[in-house]
């Protein structure tokens, strides 16, 4: 008798807990609509983000006073902050590429703020765009060509960050003559040094902030103000990396080439590597063969022996140039 009771002692309170469960749980009449606002404000936070109180483009004083300024350079800031995926990718290959890219803007004597345009066109990526642009610069085939770049079945310089850099300083320099501004070079960059002229003219102004321009030239500058700002100090803007979380710099040697190579497979084996790597390190050779023209030469870079270790790639990153002015603290977190 005393085990029946005992039993049903058990199952009643089981089932009252269960009931409660399910009445917590479920619908309307469980959780109420204040504990769950009380929870989500708990949990989920989101903020809007800090407005430099000054700022330049390559040594040029960005108009923040005036309020369309303010509130464009505001949206980039929201877009980049808050698309965290895109960014943190950005942040990793920056650290990559912009010890490439940083010396040869240096010298052409192009402002180093016009990394942030690799950056902008193309995600630091050989990008090829729905209009046909190409690689980190996205340069057209009449523009790559005009400013000396090689581009046929064989060999697409386009596709050559150190070449289409240089290619791209070139660029910048003519428009530099032209406008003498930086800030409209790189407004001119987006939409062609003609399109610029034509709206200074119609609108009688002299500065790209005072302009009204196509959305996309229109956000171009902002975008890279943008960057800029959230590179320069990435923990204020929520961006926490370690140095080992950086794609790390790999280093490489060249081997001339001055004739044709019949088959990129064949080549690749003969300095150890796959045809995958081969590729990966010279995208800008177009086909599985290389014809060399009389008198012309190549340099074709093949990854040191050690480029398999990852671990000893990120130690050699100590000494090399940091992406970030801003130090990583983690009372900060």
């Amino acid at each position: 008798m005393v085990k029946r009771i005992f039993f049903f002692v058990l199952i009643s309170v089981l089932c009252l807990s269960a009931a409660g469960l399910f009445y917590f749980f479920s619908g309307d009449d469980g959780v109420s609509d204040k504990q769950y606002r009380d929870a989500f404000r708990r949990n989920y936070k989101i903020f809007a983000v800090d407005i430099p109180k000054e700022i330049s483009f390559s040594g040029e004083s960005v108009p923040l006073n005036v309020f369309y300024v303010r509130e464009s350079l505001d949206r980039e800031l929201l877009v980049n902050t808050y698309w965290h995926n895109k960014t943190v990718l950005l942040f990793k290959r920056a650290h990559r590429w912009f010890p490439v890219i940083e010396p040869i803007l240096s010298e052409y004597g192009i402002p180093d703020d016009f990394k942030y345009l690799a950056v902008i066109e193309s995600g630091l990526s050989n990008a090829v765009s729905p209009s046909g642009a190409v690689g980190f610069w996205q340069f057209l085939k009449g523009t790559a060509k005009d400013y000396g770049l090689e581009v046929d079945k064989d060999v697409d310089e386009r596709y050559h960050v150190q070449k289409s850099t240089e290619a791209a300083c070139r660029y910048f320099r003519d428009s530099y003559q032209k406008f003498g501004d930086w800030t409209l070079v790189a407004a001119a960059y987006n939409a062609g040094k003609r399109r610029i002229t034509e709206s200074l003219e119609e609108q009688a102004e002299d500065s790209y902030y005072d302009l009204l321009l196509s959305e996309e030239t229109g956000r171009y500058v902002f975008r890279i103000l943008a960057l800029k700002t959230i590179f320069d100090n990435p923990t204020q803007y929520g961006f926490f990396l370690r140095e080992k979380d950086f794609y790390p710099p790999i280093p490489v040697k060249t081997v001339k080439v001055d004739k044709d190579i019949k088959n990129f497979v064949a080549f690749a084996k003969e300095h150890d590597i796959s045809y995958k790597v081969l590729k990966m390190f010279n995208p800008w050779l177009r086909d599985k063969k290389l014809n060399v023209k009389r008198g012309k030469t190549y340099l074709i870079s093949i990854p040191e022996d050690d480029y398999t270790n990852y671990e000893d790639l990120i130690d050699d990153m100590s000494g090399d140039p940091i992406v970030f002015r801003d130090t990583l603290n983690f009372e900060e977190l």
